[in-house]
């Protein structure tokens, strides 16, 4: 059996009561932790559970899944996931091995960064397509272009940024500074110093932080909790802006 269990954004209390309840029980449980921040200490987690929990890299992931649904054809085998399982969409393919190989799965979800931007006061059905920023951005364009066809259609646009371990974030500004290089080059004038941007930093854990206000004003100030995102809103409802102004980064510093 499989269990694909998303753990939520905070840290090791975050998991549902069922899904405690099903890694108690299990023989062998990955936790995968390349794609966001773990976010606490492991320990913590293999003290709730009683169990050992075995960390899950992109290599084994991606490269040597056969490992796990082996484990799964024969035991009760759990996968974590920072935040709910499909987020991140790479994770699809393991469910769908574990389909080809008859081997029985369930799902347990929990909370995501795709619905916690809604801390924001941003109405969660108005965003659009959402996209990553990721570090090598030299040659990318495709998240410049998301932003263009989001903004045509009036829908809010978030934007992940990029994450090279447990100890290496992308930060906003490395954010902003990608789009104005790319605008510089682009020249459709959808995005300028002058842009209104909220930053989401570490959303469903005790230090998570909300700023808002124009590209310019935000580059002056600091935020150094992780992960990070950015949300370029398109025309806003008035309530959705009585709720941003809460945020601005003049009322906060």
């Amino acid at each position: 059996m499989l269990y694909i269990i998303g753990i939520g954004l905070g840290n090791e209390k975050d998991i549902t009561i069922d899904a405690l309840e099903v890694l108690k029980k299990c023989e062998s449980i990955y936790l995968e932790c390349y794609t966001s921040n773990i976010g606490f200490d492991i320990k913590k987690l293999e003290e709730l559970t009683g169990r050992k929990i075995i960390l899950a890299d992109r290599n084994l992931v991606e490269n040597n899944a056969g490992i796990i649904i082996e484990n799964a054809k024969n035991n009760e085998t759990a996968f974590l996931v920072k935040g709910d399982v499909f987020s991140a969409t790479t994770h699809i393919s393991l469910l769908t091995t574990a389909m080809e190989n008859k081997v029985k799965w369930k799902i347990l979800h929990n909370a995501s960064i795709l619905t916690a931007v809604s801390d924001t006061g941003l109405m969660l059905y108005k965003f659009g397509k959402t996209t990553s920023i990721p570090f090598n951005n030299v040659n990318t364009e495709s998240p410049y272009k998301v932003l263009k066809d989001n903004l045509l259609i009036g829908a809010h646009t978030l934007f992940l940024l990029d994450i090279k371990s447990s100890e290496e974030f992308m930060n906003y500004k490395e954010g902003i500074k990608y789009l104005l290089n790319i605008e510089q080059k682009k020249k459709l004038e959808i995005f300028n110093e002058n842009t209104k941007i909220v930053v989401c930093a570490g959303l469903g854990s005790e230090n998570a932080a909300i700023k808002y206000g124009s590209a310019a004003e935000l580059k002056k100030i600091s935020i150094e909790v992780y992960p990070q995102c950015i949300i370029i809103p398109a025309k806003l409802h008035f309530t959705e802006e009585e709720m941003l102004n809460t945020f601005s980064s003049h009322q906060q510093q």
